[in-house]
């Protein structure tokens, strides 16, 4: 069985790791969310694997005896947000992993503007200055649940919980220049 305190590898490697567009692939996932490295994309691929690797297998199974396992993955997925609340077990199959990477905490505190980079969100969190509702996350790769996203916020011993701090200046002045920016596009 193994001793509890040590750790396991919780991911598995691509079957093919030197295949150019597999490389080429993860390396612009890598750039997009702000990975560190590649055992952070493979760890969600394989959570993304074993979710698909469910509803393949109850797909083949009688409606019966399948209900309570489809249940419990349907509802975990759409607490996690990762599907609609009106999802099927078909959609689990045509789930993507950027469909995971976005529900990263790192990825959610970029996209609500509370850091200037994808790189900067990385930093903020694991330098303790992000809290969801009262508890502090130093974990880059906390995966959000949909309840738990509009509690995301700065920490409130942390200096950047002072609206006149210098780095949340420059993000909103980020902020609004990408909507000029965006709005000049519409034109």
């Amino acid at each position: 069985m193994g001793d509890p305190r040590k750790q396991r590898k919780k991911y598995a490697t691509p079957r093919f790791p030197w295949r150019t567009d597999i490389l080429q692939e993860e390396l612009k996932l890598l750039g997009q969310y702000g990975l560190r490295n590649k055992h952070e994309l493979w760890r969600h691929e394989t959570m993304l694997s074993k979710f698909r690797g469910i509803a393949r297998s109850l797909i083949g199974k009688a409606p019966g005896e399948r209900e309570k396992i489809e249940e419990e993955l349907l509802t975990r997925l759409k607490r996690l947000g990762v599907l609609p609340e009106t999802a099927a077990l078909d959609d689990v199959l045509d789930l993507t992993i950027e469909d995971i990477l976005e529900r990263r905490l790192q990825t959610i505190v970029f996209r609500k503007g509370l850091a200037k980079t994808i790189h900067q969100a990385r930093q903020l969190i694991t330098h303790g200055h992000i809290s969801i509702g009262k508890q502090r996350v130093t974990v880059p790769g906390y995966m959000v649940m949909r309840d738990e996203e509009n509690q995301i916020a700065y920490t409130t011993k942390s200096p950047l919980a002072n609206p006149n701090h210098p780095i949340r200046q420059t993000i909103a002045v980020a902020a609004t220049t990408e909507t000029r920016s965006e709005t000049q596009k519409e034109e």
